[in-house]
């Protein structure tokens, strides 16, 4: 019978926003992965996991998360973690990877995905999708993310701040995602491009430290590196007006 890798979403943080499915998967597979930084704290997606989970069926993979300049350190880390859930997948049969927000969506699963392709070929891989930062800043700000024919960019701002001016000086809502270390530079894109007033951004949702806030108010100091901001079309003609 052939193995079975499971990319889980488990929502970003929040444990009541994991989907029935979400957590039927998990419940369900022999092992459940959570992948950890080399310095061992508890990462969010484990935090989530065990509300559902006993914690005898989690088992914690190093990956290096927070590497994004060495090259060759972040990919000993990937291999290393393949080669941890491989042995897995052959003693398990099916194991089950939790990752924050959605496993498609900038997801350290497609790496692990990929490797486990070489490592155990014909595995069967299968995703379970799961609510989206984006999704639950909307919705706990009162953002609307889109209306009518407009379009969304989801843009990474660990690709530079110039990705995202481009992303604004186009139409529909923009969604920056990881902009905490590059604070300074997304306000004042935000100001050149005149969409300051109406963005928001939020960090650890659903947590006990979540913080929403109009982007208004940042001021340049540093956030949390999963930091999201919703900067939302400019929107004119009143209800329907982008049909």
């Amino acid at each position: 019978m052939s193995s079975r890798l499971i990319g889980v979403g488990v929502g970003p943080g929040d444990p009541e926003l994991v989907t029935v499915k979400g957590v039927n998967a998990l419940r369900a597979a022999a092992v459940v992965v959570v992948p950890v930084m080399d310095t061992g704290e508890r990462g969010r997606a484990e935090a989530t996991v065990l509300h559902y989970v006993e914690a005898r069926k989690v088992v914690r993979v190093v990956f290096a998360l927070n590497e994004r300049t060495d090259r060759s350190r972040r990919e000993a880390a990937w291999d290393a973690a393949g080669e941890r859930v491989a042995a897995l997948l052959r003693e398990q049969g099916t194991v089950a990877f939790a990752t924050i927000g959605d496993p498609n969506v900038y997801s350290t699963f497609t790496y692990l995905a990929q490797t486990i392709a070489d490592l155990v070929p014909g595995t069967v891989v299968e995703t379970v999708p799961g609510i989206t930062a984006m999704q639950d800043l909307a919705s706990r700000s009162g953002a609307v993310l889109t209306e009518g024919t407009e379009p969304l960019t989801l843009v990474p701002v660990t690709a530079g701040a110039a990705v995202l001016k481009e992303a604004l000086s186009g139409p529909g809502t923009v969604v920056a995602y990881k902009f905490g270390r590059q604070a300074r530079e997304v306000a004042e894109a935000l100001r050149d491009s005149g969409r300051l007033d109406d963005a928001v951004w939020g960090s650890a949702l659903g947590l006990p430290e979540e913080s929403i806030r109009p982007a208004a108010e940042l001021d340049g100091a540093p956030l949390p590196y999963l930091s999201t901001l919703i900067a939302p079309a400019r929107r004119e003609g009143g209800r329907g007006g982008k049909l």
